[in-house]
């Protein structure tokens, strides 16, 4: 059809310019006609003016031709399209034909020596009254043959065309399958465990079995079974041949030779492409994942992460795990929650998961998790990545959610090799494993760092350190628990309470070194006092992973760390960055990073949506929650700085106003996964009255805190009060200046009970 477009393009203005000569020459020939009419002679009436028929017949000619010849070549191409579109299908399929043929003269000219030595034992038939040997999975000898399994029955009854190998045993049909067409024996699959008999065995004992115990034989196949197409049996490739079991042997037998098609060990297979890829394996991917499939639900995601777990919780791994009663919760990773539910650290189930290898074939997508390996090149133009075994994988959109290591003191990273040793850095399952088996090996363990993780941890030793009489030590620089978070007064009740768990306490503690002498570890600080110890659990902060911002040429915020982003979450094109390792911008609060469980739900959520089209901007204020023990806990949101001014609001506490209580309420422990969907109204102020604010009394049962910049709220703690943060969250949004915060605090309806 092309190529007529083009014919009549160079026909049609040769035709034009002839049809309008034809017109100036009718028009010329009539004005002369009406001038001189006597001059015309009567016989050269019927030819017109001299000159005007002979282009019309030539115009009339040339049209006609361009016609026929159009249609002519029409008539060609469409019948020659036709042709070679035939041949191309007959092509295709004989393509196939050729395939399978050449397989198959393949593994016959391999196996011909074979072929001969079994010839003979095809030909006989066994007797209709034989019944059946019992040793299936047993060489055949020459007078007993061996039934057929039912994957193996169905393949013989309609297959003709391939021959079995010496090494397998031959497959003769039942009596009930003799008035069928005959049929030559399916070869098997090559991985399959082949059982077979030495030729000088089957000489001296032709009727005595190789195996010793017998296994029960092959059931007899259902009619039903028999119409069954057997392709999957007869033409399986070597690398799926162990997803058939039929023919494997009950148990292994020291007579018998195993023999296999593929005797390497199988290759994980990495796809080259992935539509969806998330780097790292944390709670960012895993909700950016969820949101993904929301949106898309035949989305490809492959999440490529270095430890050797599917996704998980962290907040676990420093709270209940530690006061589980399970001796196998390191194995078992469940834990029981304040509300006595017991659930599992990981997110899904590994079946919630597809292998990397099937990620390419999915016909419904899925997520996909390969595990062990580390992202250690982006090439942005270029749209791919390469892993730390030079593999790489293209993609059409990529999120960066890498995470943060602990951090460590400098003084222990140039102490040497044996501090190291003695040294954990708590962030993984790993870590929680490594640290768990050395308490109950130890008599002395020391945390450096009163901060969340420091104090939780602490807690948690502590409360073990009743039962095994460990020693726990907690330092920081310090005067209390979370002292950069808590105003003074609030931390020194905490600090209290974390010593009545059995911790003690070195406030104002700045390590100076730490030496190995007599199997001790001394931790001298700048005062001069000093510690011994056994361990040391360094708990001093996370640092973001940015090691790809080099290769990828992406930003880093020199003021906080982490990734710089837009309001997308979206670093450059096709890039998106969620979770610890997000530098955002907050509207109400500035440029922030946070690095809570959280923040990582949402953000990563987000960046999900955003990644399929959603163009959503990030105004999520984040929450963070810690718990010391069942008893004491608290809710954050916003800037809590212990630098900032601060007004408390506190009431009696009652038996509901406990983590045990809210987790009762809620249903999960994790509390964000709950009260991030919920959005806040306005909310009603009880009515009950209030005291007045408390800033310095011995207990502090529940309440509110309010961090002040600039006499507006821009961050508030929860302390023994859940389930309100929607309300705190809306009071951050709003940014207004609040003349009496007492008012606000009946918001939260402390006083209500």
């Amino acid at each position: 059809m092309l190529k007529c477009r083009t014919v009549w393009k160079k026909l049609a203005p040769l035709a034009r310019s002839s049809s309008t000569v034809c017109r100036q020459n009718v028009r010329r020939a009539g004005l002369n006609n009406g001038r001189i009419p006597a001059c015309v002679p009567a016989a050269h009436m019927s030819t017109g003016p001299a000159g005007g028929g002979r282009e019309t017949q030539l115009y009339i000619l040339l049209v006609g031709a361009a016609c026929v010849g159009g249609g002519l070549y029409a008539y060609r191409t469409v019948t020659g399209d036709q042709k070679r579109y035939q041949q191309r299908i007959d092509e295709i399929a004989a393509r196939q034909n050729k395939r399978a043929a050449g397989e198959l003269a393949t593994l016959v000219q391999s196996e011909a020596p074979a072929v001969e030595a079994t010839e003979t034992e095809a030909v006989a038939e066994p007797a209709p009254e034989a019944a059946p040997s019992p040793e299936p999975e047993a060489a055949p000898s020459s007078e007993e043959p061996s039934p057929l399994a039912p994957d193996a029955e169905v393949a013989a009854s309609t297959e003709t065309t391939e021959t079995p190998p010496a090494d397998e045993p031959v497959l003769e049909a039942s009596p009930e399958e003799a008035a069928e067409p005959p049929a030559a024996p399916v070869v098997e699959e090559a991985d399959e465990p082949v059982l077979e008999a030495s030729p000088e065995e089957a000489a001296e004992q032709p009727a005595a079995p190789v195996v010793e115990e017998e296994p029960s034989p092959a059931p007899e196949p259902s009619p039903a079974e028999l119409t069954e197409p057997p392709a999957p049996v007869a033409e399986s490739e070597p690398t799926a041949a162990a997803e058939s079991p039929a023919a494997e042997p009950t148990e292994p037998q020291p007579e018998v030779v195993a023999e296999s098609g593929d005797s390497s060990p199988a290759i994980l297979k990495v796809p080259s492409h992935a539509p969806y890829l998330l780097i790292g394996g944390g709670t960012a991917s895993f909700a950016a994942a969820r949101s993904i499939r929301a949106r898309d639900p035949g989305a490809k995601v492959l999440i490529v992460t270095d430890e050797p777990d599917p996704p998980y919780m962290r907040p676990p791994l420093s709270k209940e795990l530690w006061f589980s009663d399970d001796p196998s919760v390191t194995e078992t990773l469940r834990f029981k929650q304040w509300n006595g539910k017991e659930r599992s650290i990981y997110f899904q189930p590994p079946s919630f998961y597809i292998s990397a290898e099937e990620l390419d074939s999915a016909e419904n997508g899925g997520v996909a998790v390969l595990s062990g390996k580390k992202v250690v090149h982006m090439d942005v133009r270029g749209n791919k990545v390469k892993l730390d075994d030079d593999t790489e994988i293209s993609y059409d959109k990529c999120l960066i959610a890498t995470g943060g290591v602990p951090r460590n003191l400098q003084v222990i990273e140039r102490a040497g090799e044996e501090v190291m040793k003695r040294t954990t850095l708590f962030r993984k399952i790993e870590d929680f494993k490594s640290l768990d088996k050395v308490s109950r090996n130890i008599k002395s363990i020391t945390i450096v760092g009163g901060g969340f993780l420091g104090s939780e941890l602490a807690c948690a030793l502590g409360r073990r350190s009743t039962e095994s009489g460990l020693e726990v030590i907690q330092m920081f620089p310090e005067k209390g628990n979370m002292g950069k978070v808590l105003p003074e007064y609030l931390s020194n009740w905490t600090t209290e309470k974390v010593k009545r768990e059995g911790v003690k306490i070195i406030s104002e503690a700045l390590v100076k070194a730490v030496v190995c002498k007599d199997d001790k570890l001394e931790i001298q600080l700048k005062d001069g006092r000093l510690v011994k110890t056994d361990h040391i659990v360094a708990a001093v902060g996370l640092e973001p992973n940015v090691d790809l911002a080099k290769s990828a040429g992406l930003e880093v915020d020199s003021d906080f760390g982490g990734f710089r982003v837009n309001a997308e979450l979206q670093a450059r094109s096709n890039i998106w960055v969620a979770g610890d390792a997000a530098c955002f911008y907050d509207i109400r609060l500035g440029r922030r990073r946070v690095e809570h469980h959280d923040h990582a739900v949402v953000s990563g959520r987000l960046a999900g949506e955003n990644m399929t089209g959603a163009s959503k901007p990030y105004w999520h204020q984040s929450m963070f929650w810690s718990d010391l023990g069942p008893d004491v806990g608290y809710e954050a949101i916003g800037i809590v700085d212990s630098s900032l001014p601060t007004v408390g609001v506190f009431a009696k506490a009652t038996a509901k106003d406990t983590p045990k209580a809210a987790t009762e309420q809620s249903g999960t422990g994790i509390r964000s996964e709950s009260e991030t969907e919920d959005t806040a109204t306005s909310p009603v102020a009880s009515s009950s009255p209030a005291p007045a604010m408390v800033q310095h009394q011995d207990e502090y049962g529940k309440g509110v805190i309010f961090y002040l910049r600039d006499k507006v709220v821009v961050g508030i703690i929860l302390w023994n009060v859940f389930n309100r943060m929607p309300i705190a969250r809306k009071i951050i949004k709003d940014g207004e200046e609040h003349a009496d915060l007492n008012e606000v605090a009946k918001l939260f309806n402390i006083h209500d009970d």
